[in-house]
């Protein structure tokens, strides 16, 4: 994996639609900056993405990573939501070999 992919994990779940995109993304920025949340420094939110209610983060620490992803939850709660949203979190470096093994079996 690219060194910049082992900063970098996969949001799903981002409620499509709701919000302006960039209001959306300052969200998901806060979401992941907070402690309780295992949160760190973000350095760039990527959404959207070529899929729906696909976002990425890279973090400026690779040890945020592995904190956010041993949270056994994320909900995406903000006041300019309606409700809170169970995100799904997984590493960057897997989605990209998981994908690439799926178009090697094709």
């Amino acid at each position: 994996c690219l060194h910049r992919a082992t900063r970098t994990v996969v949001i799903a779940g981002v409620p499509a639609g709701l919000l302006p995109d960039d209001v959306m993304a300052d969200i998901l920025t806060i979401h992941f900056q907070m402690s309780r949340n295992n949160g760190g420094d973000v350095e760039e939110v990527t959404y959207p993405t070529r899929n729906k209610g696909v976002a990425y983060i890279t973090f400026e620490d690779r040890e945020v990573v592995e904190n956010v992803l041993k949270k056994d939850q994320h909900f995406l709660q903000d006041k300019r939501l309606a409700r809170c949203y169970p995100l799904t979190v997984t590493r960057y470096c897997h989605q990209v070999s998981s994908s690439l093994i799926q178009l090697i079996m094709l």
